[in-house]
């Protein structure tokens, strides 16, 4: 699927997703031709998505981080629609993911302190749609945070 080109490719853009095609051809020793031709064909077969900005939420005075975990009533045929469509309408949703077992979705959820989440999780968490069950897991630390995938 890949050869060592394209994974030394993906390798310097997972450390620098800004370097363009010309930095990128003298640090992976290709001609900036050759570069763009395989970023282009790994863009084209959705291997490379793109680059994305990281925003530090706590350098914004976002200091608190919730993990909610949800079962829902899935004796209602559009639970997980319903609850997927009015969760991403929470601009503190940072994250929706899905699950099959005793947990249906989980949301990662940040606010600016404790007050502001208590607000947040009257008016807008427990409001969503279908909850049979909730469960809140306060962040404390990241302890390894990496989306490098080893190539």
């Amino acid at each position: 699927m890949l050869d060592d080109a394209d994974r030394r490719l993906l390798r310097y853009l997972q450390d620098d997703p800004s370097l363009g095609n010309t930095e990128l051809a003298e640090r992976a020793g290709m001609t900036a031709a050759a570069v763009a031709r395989r970023r282009k064909r790994l863009e084209d077969r959705d291997i490379l998505q793109g680059a994305e900005a990281r925003i530090n939420w706590a350098a914004l005075g976002f200091t608190v981080e919730v993990s909610l975990r949800f079962t829902l009533d899935k004796t209602q045929p559009r639970a997980f629609d319903d609850f997927l469509e009015a969760a991403r309408m929470v601009p503190e949703v940072l994250e929706i993911q899905t699950f099959l077992g005793r947990v249906d979705v989980r949301l990662s959820v940040i606010a600016r302190d404790m007050a502001h989440y208590q607000q947040l999780y009257r008016t807008r968490i427990l409001t969503l749609p279908h909850i049979a069950d909730i469960e809140a897991l306060m962040h404390v630390a990241r302890i390894k945070s990496e989306e490098r995938l080893p190539l």
